[in-house]
């Protein structure tokens, strides 16, 4: 194994598939990969209002590109810090815009990855509802390996 994908949108599930994703990529002396994707549709407006709160400043009740930006960058640090701190050898991060589960493919294909670490669910809106839809459409499709964290 050489390359390990992990995709990450901050959320608790998230964490457990960088955590697995950085055990195995220091198991294995593997590359971590770590992907975080923007999209309107998977950071709702309250997880960014949070962000905004955590700075200091005011919330504002507005889903701009700035504040998507920031939350999807920091949740990348989160990411990349946690998978450090795991004994992960070699670390990329990257954020990217689009829709998830094609973009997570997209990725694997184009980096030449191993494996694909993703949790089982995330901060999707319709999260509920549509439970694992990126997980599901990432594992049908996907050119490698693909290990869900519940």
């Amino acid at each position: 194994m050489e390359k390990i994908l992990v995709a990450t949108d901050g959320s608790e599930t998230a964490g457990r598939a960088v955590d697995r994703a950085a055990e195995l990529a220091k198991a294995t002396g593997a590359k971590l990969y770590i992907l975080t994707v923007e999209s309107e549709r998977i950071f709702p407006l309250e997880k960014i209002n949070e962000l905004v709160q955590a700075k200091g400043d005011v919330p504002i009740m507005m889903d701009t590109p700035a504040m998507l930006d920031e939350f999807c960058k920091q949740a990348a640090t989160n990411a990349e810090v946690r998978a450090r701190v795991l004994g992960a050898p070699a670390i990329e991060s990257e954020v990217r815009w689009g829709d998830a589960a094609e973009t997570i493919l997209e990725t694997a294909r184009s980096e030449g990855v191993d494996t694909i670490v993703l949790g089982r669910r995330g901060h999707g809106r319709l999260a509920g509802l549509l439970v694992g839809s990126v997980s599901h459409k990432v594992v049908s499709l996907s050119p490698c390996t693909v290990i869900v964290v519940p």
